[in-house]
């Protein structure tokens, strides 16, 4: 592949902020962006040559042929945009971004790879430029040239899986887009500087992200992968009334110090579950594609303790992604902690959110 950059290509970063910024918090003001829920992605093309680039570095190439298979027909011959890939679900009128749906595609059987390719096609949103269509670096330039430049390039780009962000210099639209695009499974808004260039593995945008809390309750814990301590607690809501009551797994807490992983073990203790020998039971989780060869058991707990977390968004009845200790709430009824208290988005459809404005 000739083109002036190399792989590994470093993107750059957001940091977090509490609120949409105004356009004057920075020098040349600001340009807001939806922010995207998949896999962060650099899209290479010199020719029929193309590379898919994730933000750790390792290829996506081989897991979304489809992709490829798009890039090789929509875009200029030589280019490198930066952009998300994603995954959409749910019916016409009423589609959504799928985070469960995108990890499924990182799998180790070609066969598997090439059926998800079908079942659950990819598409790339694209939100920077790297390398312009006549194969000049355009990393130096202000994003707002940038994104001049992506434009003009997607004005050759045919309908398809590829797609261009949208872009405002007005907070309150921004603002609405924070509001309006999380029930399609987008996460936040994007700010970024229009007057800087790409820096890659710096920090220079902003990201705002939405966060709630909710009350769930300890259901278990898996032992930390070192054999000692706690390495995450399970957490359940319950759903359903009369025979249809249950407590479904809906994620988990990890990320704890050594010391309070010791800790945990003592202070659930007297909660463990434990058999006619009084050796703690032993439980285990849905297998999935990702806990293949993974061990799914974990130490079952009475479910009588009660933790606030802070979590993004939930899809189905799961959190989205790995939620935060908030609090412990010995003052809640685990009875009080089911699925529909639970504060979701209002439902917005996602081909609104790729449709032109």
């Amino acid at each position: 592949m000739d083109l002036p950059i190399d792989l590994p290509v470093t993107p750059m970063l957001a940091k977090a902020a509490p609120a949409v910024p105004g356009g004057d918090a920075v020098d040349g003001g600001y340009l807001y962006e939806p922010k995207w829920d998949g896999f962060r992605c650099v899209v290479l093309k010199d020719g029929d040559e193309v590379e898919l680039a994730s933000r750790g570095k390792k290829p996506l190439t081989r897991y979304f042929p489809e992709v490829v298979d798009a890039c090789r027909r929509l875009l200029p011959d030589r280019c490198a945009i930066d952009g998300e890939i994603v995954v959409r679900a749910g019916s016409p009128g009423a589609e959504h971004l799928s985070w469960e749906a995108l990890s499924q595609r990182i799998h180790p059987a070609a066969s598997r790879i090439e059926k998800l390719s079908s079942q659950t096609p990819a598409e790339v949103v694209a939100f920077d430029l790297l390398v312009d269509a006549d194969g000049s670096d355009v990393m130096d330039l202000a994003f707002a040239d940038r994104r001049a430049r992506l434009e003009t390039l997607f004005a050759r780009v045919a309908d398809g899986p590829i797609h261009l962000t949208r872009v405002t210099d007005d907070p309150a639209v921004a603002q609405d887009w924070f509001t309006r695009f999380e029930g399609a499974g987008l996460d936040g808004v994007i700010a970024k500087p229009a007057a800087a260039p790409y820096a890659p593995g710096r920090r220079t945008m902003l990201k705002v992200k939405h966060k709630r809390t909710a009350d769930a309750v300890v259901v278990g814990y898996r032992v930390h992968t070192s054999g000692s301590g706690v390495g995450s607690l399970l957490l359940g809501l319950h759903t359903g009334d009369g025979d249809d009551a249950r407590l479904v797994n809906v994620g988990g807490i990890a990320a704890f110090t050594a010391k309070r992983r010791l800790e945990l073990v003592d202070e659930l203790a007297p909660l463990v579950v434990r058999d006619d020998d009084g050796n703690p039971a032993r439980a285990e989780t849905e297998r999935s594609r990702f806990s293949s060869n993974k061990d799914i058991g974990f130490v079952p707990l009475r479910p009588e303790r009660v933790v606030e977390v802070a979590f993004d968004q939930l899809e189905g009845d799961r959190f989205r992604h790995a939620v935060q200790l908030v609090r412990w709430r010995p003052d809640k009824d685990p009875a009080d902690c089911t699925l529909d208290q639970v504060d979701r988005a209002t439902a917005y459809d996602l081909a609104e959110v790729l449709a032109d404005e």
